[in-house]
């Protein structure tokens, strides 16, 4: 099919001014895409830093034999899990007074460290830690692993479930 000059041009001019709107969408799609992947990690990166801090505040409050500043590390909710070697406990309370009858001086909570062996984010409000507690004290040092789910409540990471043996 022959077209005359003047309509051949114009089709093929309406034709590139489409396919430059769709190279110009897509380039521009590409480019947000590519410019929000480092927000994503960078956004990540910050919650996996603020779990950190909030574990090495517990670290430096137990050290310090500080067991209200190292409870503030939990969820304060009666719907806390602690898993230790004599079943499961319910309740931020009942943990804290755990700790107090197990823990009742400064001497008892000797020096703590903890080893963070893996953190990962699980959605955007909770992640999963395990690690490794060593207490050191004048005549024992009795250490372990942990597993510690976490939920950002209230923009606060919190554990909200405790496995330690």
């Amino acid at each position: 099919m022959y077209w005359s000059k003047p309509l051949r041009h114009y089709f093929l001019g309406y034709l590139s001014k489409k396919k430059m709107k769709l190279h110009l969408t897509l380039l521009a799609g590409f480019l947000i895409l590519f410019l929000s992947v480092p927000s994503f990690a960078q956004k990540k990166n910050r919650e996996l830093e603020a779990i950190h801090k909030v574990i090495q505040k517990q670290q430096d409050d137990w050290n310090r034999a500080d067991l209200m500043g190292f409870m503030q590390g939990y969820w304060k909710s009666d719907s806390l899990k602690f898993i230790g070697r004599n079943g499961i406990n319910y309740g931020w309370q009942t943990t804290l007074e755990n700790y107090q009858k197990g823990y009742p001086t400064p001497e008892a909570m000797g020096k703590l460290t903890f080893t963070i062996l893996h953190l990962e984010l699980i959605s955007n409000d909770t992640a999963w830690m395990a690690g490794r507690y060593q207490l050191k004290r004048q005549h024992d040092e009795p250490s372990g692993f942990f597993t510690l789910l976490w939920k950002k409540i209230n923009n606060q990471w919190v554990i909200v479930a405790d496995h330690t043996s």
